[in-house]
């Protein structure tokens, strides 16, 4: 019985950003320098693939410091945490290492910035994410107000509307951002704002690749887990972008076939901490029940690399030197 015809679509960039990257390697890193286990405070990333292959290696994950072991390494992850965990890892003396975001430790840098300079912060963010707490928590409490939703912005009371700034979280829909960083803007005209952007550039980039393929599409998929903000964001940029379904899946297993049916062409993208063999994986299944007409939608290249802290590149690098010299 010969299979239907489907196209595939897939959007470029997905997956794997290099913060994300970055993150990964220090976990992997980590335990290379001081073997197992080696703890890492909340999900290293937001995916169940990569922190089961990172549990298989070695890797202890726990929610909070108090779980850690003192004597034993401790990463912190890729979304950032408040100022209190790294004061509190170095009271007990704790060897841990930061796998914060660069680009989330320059929005903690902007928030540090805009306090020295006397201005209370707004921050644009989903209450309770890691990386919200995480940006609240460089500051005293009550320095910064969050919002969620241009309504919030009507309620907001600060403590001198002439005298604030505003900052994001990194993984927000630019559309939604740009919304309620109008309302803030028309409510309090001498806001300040980031030099540039905060959400970041795989972020603005997976989001812009989805808007390009949802016209092409009766249906798009988006491979993440449920508690990755930027790969909730992108069913969302789907559906408005006039993409009729959109739907989240974790694991090819996930996938609504009922809801495919009569499909002729779909969109795969990936989030931001979802690895390709997660792509390949579904692609996979649909050649399982359809005859594929694989192609790409490209709308950005992405050429940037983070590299992980020191004290893990000199480890490295001082392995090089015994591997060069068969020591």
């Amino acid at each position: 019985m010969s299979r239907p015809p489907i196209t595939l679509h897939l959007a470029a960039p997905r997956g794997f950003c290099a913060g994300v990257d970055r993150a990964i390697r220090i976990v992997e890193m980590a335990i290379e320098k001081w073997g197992a286990p080696v703890y890492v405070r909340h999900e290293i990333v937001h995916n169940r693939y990569v922190v089961d292959a990172l549990r298989a290696k070695g890797a202890v994950f726990v929610e909070e410091l108090d779980e850690c072991p003192a004597d034993r390494p401790v990463v912190f992850s890729a979304h950032g945490v408040p100022k209190s965990v790294p004061a509190e890892a170095e009271r007990r003396r704790m060897l841990y290492v930061d796998a914060t975001c660069p680009l989330v430790s320059k929005v903690h840098i902007e928030a540090e910035r805009h306090h020295q300079n006397g201005l209370q912060m707004v921050m644009i963010g989903h209450q309770g994410h890691p990386e919200t707490i995480g940006t609240m928590g460089q500051l005293p409490e009550g320095e910064v107000l969050l919002v969620e939703t241009v309504e919030d912005v009507a309620h907001l009371t600060p403590r001198d509307p002439e005298r604030l700034a505003y900052i994001t979280q990194t993984t927000l829909s630019v559309d939604d951002t740009a919304e309620i960083v109008a309302a803030l803007r028309a409510r309090f005209p001498n806001i300040v704002g980031p030099h540039k952007e905060d959400i970041c550039y795989a972020t603005t980039n997976r989001q812009a690749a989805v808007k390009a393929v949802a016209p092409l599409v009766d249906a798009l998929l988006v491979i993440g887990a449920p508690n990755s903000s930027n790969s909730r964001r992108l069913v969302e940029v789907a559906r408005r972008a006039g993409c009729g379904y959109a739907q989240l899946v974790q694991r090819a297993a996930e996938i609504d076939w009922r809801a495919l049916e009569g499909a002729r062409a779909v969109g795969i993208t990936a989030g931001a901490s979802a690895p390709e063999i997660l792509v390949d994986e579904v692609v996979d299944a649909f050649r399982d029940r359809y005859e594929v007409d694989l192609r790409t939608v490209e709308t950005a290249i992405e050429r940037v690399s983070f590299k992980p802290p020191r004290i893990l590149r000199d480890a490295a690098a001082g392995q090089e030197s015994r591997e060069e010299t068969g020591a």
